[in-house]
């Protein structure tokens, strides 16, 4: 992260994730290699703009995230990942890497699906004394004209026709229980197997481990999932002017990103091993790069071509290959995404907390999502309530709430800014030249507003 104004704005047994889980198509086209426009300032400026510049190597924005999947698919069959055996507890979020079928009968036996008596035969019945409760052994049998309490999930005791709820149940002086309406045969049982039958397939290979999933494998006799294992990821935030703890002082700027990326990346599926302050040092920055085995590599700031800049130095002197080197967004144009090794990517963030914003949902979202074999989201459109004002040749990402009347833009939406995402429901996507009021734009839903289960990723 860096200051505004400061610096430029700146993918058991072996597991194909493509081919086990099909969840992504091949979808080629154009990489882009080369240096982010060298007519962009970094922050939300245009510059005077020659679309047959030579120099204009920027990826636009739906390629990019397109790239971004692209990449992540390769890395996964490079990877060769094998899928891993997870707790219930901690497999929410995760993708099934083998089928859920059932491991036994659901329910196993027959219970009772109310609070009410067991009944055999015709009425009316004779009363046991004892009842019957959820989690007991196998009660005693029933005989004709004979009828025992019993509680809801409680095991159905053997010749048993039907049962009676409790509110459409009287007993006389001498104690004999008689229906207050008909009693069909089955009445409130829930047979063996009625749900399904042990062997069943209950879920397929690419389903989202849901708190209903989890509560399915439950009951299902499941103690852990298969599951594709999360993409780790490592965190690195530059800047020597940032402060991890109180008020701004003498040029010096409280870090936004290192405390906001771990729980976002967490929400897009990932594992966060590490999160290290690098401070402005290009040997450091270098150390750290090279000595991570993350699937993942995310940087905050430098991505420009400052003084103080060193991803892009450190990328070329190690080799890498960048796929985007630059996106017609706003904000957030010097985004990147580098491959550094066939199973392992690089995704350079602006240093502007809204710009980093952009850059995660533009390029992490679709490797990781890619990577972690979830499903991608269903694209959608709302009208926006009011103009937005658009970039003349870029792409904008602009946060909005979601009401009745549709997307409502937020103001507080610059580059340097967290006041508006930080209310947001998504981000519009706005085309070139603006949006007007009214005018359908697509959706970028944040994990945590859109109902979705990723704010409970640990």
């Amino acid at each position: 992260m860096t200051s505004p104004g400061t610096r430029a704005d700146a993918e058991a047994e072996d597991l194909d994730v493509e081919e086990a889980l099909a969840l992504v198509k091949e979808n080629p086209g154009p990489v882009h290699r080369g240096p982010a426009h060298p007519d962009r300032d970094g922050h939300g400026t245009p510059a005077p703009h020659n679309p047959a510049d030579a120099h204009h190597r920027a990826t636009p924005w739906p390629e990019a995230r397109a790239t971004a999947e692209r990449a992540a698919r390769t890395a996964a069959r490079a990877a060769r990942r094998t899928p891993v055996a997870v707790p219930l507890d901690a497999a929410l979020g995760l993708t099934l890497a083998a089928p859920l079928a059932a491991l036994t009968d659901l329910p196993s036996f027959d219970t009772s699906a109310m609070d009410g008596w067991a009944l055999a035969g015709p009425g009316p019945w004779e009363v046991r004394d004892e009842g019957v409760l959820a989690g007991h052994a196998e009660p005693a049998p029933l005989t004709d004209g004979e009828a025992v309490r019993i509680a809801t999930g409680a095991r159905i005791p053997a010749d048993t026709t039907a049962v009676l709820r409790t509110e459409h149940g009287r007993t006389d002086e001498h104690g004999r229980l008689h229906p207050t309406r008909e009693v069909g045969h089955g009445q409130d049982i829930r047979p063996r197997g009625q749900e399904c039958r042990s062997g069943d397939q209950l879920l397929p290979v690419g389903t989202l481990a849901t708190p209903a999933v989890l509560g399915l494998a439950a009951a299902a006799g499941y103690d852990t999932l298969t599951a594709v294992p999360r993409p780790r990821v490592d965190v690195l935030v530059l800047g020597d002017e940032l402060l991890t703890e109180g008020l701004p002082h003498d040029g010096l700027i409280r870090d936004a990103l290192g405390p906001m990326l771990p729980p976002w990346l967490r929400a897009l599926g990932a594992e966060v091993r590490a999160v290290r302050r690098i401070g402005d040092d290009a040997r450091a920055l270098h150390r750290a790069v090279t000595a991570s085995d993350a699937d993942l590599i995310v940087t905050t700031g430098g991505t420009a071509a400052g003084p103080v800049d060193h991803v892009h130095p450190t990328l070329r002197r190690i080799g890498a290959e960048l796929l985007v080197d630059g996106v017609e967004v706003r904000p957030g144009h010097p985004m990147l995404l580098a491959r550094l090794k066939d199973d392992q990517h690089l995704v350079g963030l602006p240093g502007n907390p809204l710009a980093a914003v952009s850059g995660l949902l533009t390029l992490a979202e679709p490797l990781l999502r890619t990577l972690a074999a979830r499903p991608a989201p269903e694209p959608y459109t709302l009208p926006l309530r009011d103009a937005v004002q658009g970039h003349p040749y870029d792409t904008r990402l602009v946060p909005v709430v979601l009401r009745d009347e549709g997307a409502v833009p937020l103001h507080y939406n610059g580059p340097a800014m967290l006041r508006g995402v930080a209310a947001a429901d998504a981000l519009a996507v706005v085309p070139p030249g603006g949006a007007r009021s009214g005018q359908e734009a697509e959706l970028l839903d944040l994990p945590w507003a859109a109902g979705g289960i990723g704010v409970c990723f640990t």
